[in-house]
């Protein structure tokens, strides 16, 4: 393994602290505020576990979430720097965040302080367990041996590979944070109708087709792995849920007898993408031709 540097990505991942541990990567957290009170999300779920954030959105709480803090991210990169170690930190889509951002300032700072420290940022373009996915990978390439500069590229040159294709059960959460308008969630919420999302090339959440009912929306995403997904015998792919774990395991067991991925996991989907879509998201996370 390389140990010149360390791979920093937020929570906005939704890795595990066993994932993480098997990447080698560092997660600092990001946070959300309910109900008056903020809470930082960690991969341990220390400050509010996933299923309670679930219930308390179920039962009207609504969840908000914020860029991260330059100060924060300063003191997370700058712990390894002192330690001589580089950073390579892969950064919560710009599409969807300001987080970005925030981490680019961070490190320009650190590097005048550092200069002789290498510092990378990578606008990742994903999100969720697409971010996890490249984390991970990222990760192995490093106990390969990779440089950090390997390693960097190989995140570049991969993620407008990682398709993102996901379906919501409740339209009214898209449509608090401007997705969906208020006539399309009314009338789909009447008659059933569930999206079907990905994230485009620039790290946005676009619409891609409406569907009727649940089961039809979990089928157009395996349609979409079909239709795109590159050599599934060779891949690790993840499967992200909100509080929906049955219906995860049914959609993994049909991906497995269809695809036969060297590796499926299921991860849970974590506050700061959930404070977004609300509970009963699922989506599938695989390399593809394109996105």
């Amino acid at each position: 393994m390389n140990q010149s540097y360390v791979i920093l990505t937020e929570s906005s991942s939704d890795l595990t602290p066993e994932l993480a541990e098997q990447a080698g990567a560092e997660v600092l957290p990001l946070s959300f505020t309910m109900e008056g009170k903020n809470y930082p999300h960690y991969p341990d779920q220390r400050a509010m576990s996933i299923p309670e954030f679930y219930e308390r959105m179920r039962n009207g709480a609504v969840a908000v979430t914020a860029a991260a803090n330059v100060a924060d991210l300063t003191d997370g990169m700058e712990v390894h720097l002192r330690q001589g170690k580089d950073v390579l930190f892969l950064c919560f889509s710009s599409g969807l965040s300001s987080t970005r951002d925030a981490c680019a300032i961070a490190a320009r700072e650190l590097q005048e302080k550092y200069p002789e420290r290498k510092i990378y940022t990578v606008d990742t373009l994903a999100a969720s367990a697409g971010q996890a996915l490249l984390v991970l990978l990222a990760g192995r390439k490093q106990k390969a041996g990779a440089s950090i500069e390997e390693a960097r590229d190989f995140v570049e040159e991969t993620k407008l590979h990682v398709a993102h294709w996901f379906t919501v059960d409740d339209l009214n959460h898209l449509k608090r944070g401007g997705r969906v308008s208020p006539t399309a969630a009314a009338v789909g919420t009447m008659l059933n109708i569930k999206p079907v999302l990905h994230v485009d090339d620039e790290g946005h959440l676009i619409p891609m087709e409406k569907v009727r009912g649940r089961k039809a929306a979990l089928a157009a995403l395996v349609k979409q792995m079909r239709e795109t997904v590159v050599h599934p015998e060779e891949q690790t792919m993840m499967i992200s849920h909100a509080c929906c774990r049955e219906e995860a395991e049914s959609l993994r067991e049909s991906v497995l007898a269809e695809f036969h991925p060297k590796e499926l996991m299921i991860l849970d989907l974590g506050p700061i993408i959930g404070a977004h879509t609300g509970p009963g998201l699922m989506a599938l996370f695989f390399l593809a031709e394109h996105r």
